[in-house]
Order: structure tokens, then sequence, then C-alpha cells
């Protein structure tokens, strides 16, 4: 048994500290947090691998950039056969629908308009697997979408996202060795 958990970004230096990688940022933290191994290239992401409780887990970043992380998602599932995306894929990434700092765990849904998410929905067949969303808050009327999302988060907003994280990650650990339901009905109601 396995579990993958994948964080949304873009790969390289120039994205790495905008909002639309909190994805990535998670994962990197839940890779601490679980001491994983080295960051190899594989199914084209970088992926870390570690161990939880007796169980595999793979730490996903895909390198297809945003709107093609389905690619990269598929390749993983089907290299290591998962059968049940339901227990065994997390899908973490940033939501602009979602106040600065916000944390929403859901066991299914649409993409909302997000292009990674579209992408693995796509890519699977399916809406029904468990994600986490990480709030990047809204621009401004006179911001276009695309440049907010590729922004960085100003310092007062940054430490709030940094606690996000965080608990994101908490939320994804706690999720390997507990049913999704019951992680989410914690984390949801934490606020």
């Amino acid at each position: 048994m396995a579990k993958i958990i994948v964080g949304l970004g873009n790969p390289g230096k120039q994205y790495a500290q905008t909002r639309h990688n909190v994805g990535f940022w998670c994962v990197l933290r839940v890779s601490e947090t679980l001491q994983a191994g080295p960051v190899k290239e594989k199914w084209r992401s970088l992926v870390a691998e570690a161990t939880l409780q007796g169980e595999r887990v793979y730490l996903i970043q895909p390198l297809t950039y945003m709107n093609l992380s389905g690619e990269a998602v598929r390749a993983a599932i089907d290299f290591l056969k998962l059968d049940d995306i339901q227990r065994d894929l997390i899908v973490v990434y940033d939501d602009m629908d979602l106040p600065v700092g916000k944390i929403r765990l859901r066991e299914k849904g649409s993409a909302g308009g997000h292009n990674g998410m579209k992408s693995i929905i796509e890519h699977l067949g399916t809406e029904a697997f468990p994600r986490i969303r990480i709030g990047i808050g809204r621009p401004t009327f006179d911001i276009v979408v695309t440049d907010h999302v590729l922004s960085k988060f100003p310092r007062p907003e940054r430490r709030i996202v940094e606690e996000a994280v965080t608990r994101a990650a908490q939320a994804v650990v706690a999720a390997c060795t507990s049913s999704f339901p019951a992680v989410m009905n914690v984390f949801n109601s934490a606020g």
C-alpha cells in the first residue's frame, strides 16, 4: 500500500515563492516532518519517499507546470498501480476563493476554475479524490488573476500563509494514518 501526496505549483526559482506554489511548500513541509529520503526525478515530477506506520508515502511536485499537472499525477498512479485514489491520493493546492491562510479539506469536488485541478480531473476521469486547499485570497479589482497567482505574498500575509502550510502539512500527515473524513472534521472545524 502507498499514499501519493501531490503539491501543485510551477517548477523553477522564478515561481518558488509565488502564491501558486503553496502546494509545493506543503509537500516540502510534509517531507521534512516525515524525514523523507532524497528527492529524485521521476514520473515527470520531483519525488521524495518516506514511510509512515509501515506505509510508503510518495511526496510529489509535478514538473509539468500547473496546467499539465494531471500528466504527472497519472504517471505516478499508473506506475504505482494505485486502484483506490479516494484512499491513496491527496492533492494540495492554492485557492483564490479562500481568504489568505484559510485551509479547507474536501473529499471531492470540481476544479473551481483551478487549471491544475482541471488537468488532474481530466486525466483521472473523476472529481472524487481528497484535496486540501490553501487560501491565497482574491486579487483586487485592478490585478489580473494570472498576475495575482504568480505574485509573492506581502510580508504580513506570508506569515499567515506559512502557518496555513504548516496546518495543511499536519492534515496530510494525519490523513496518512486516519480516514480523510475524520481528518477533515478536525481541520475544517478548526477554522
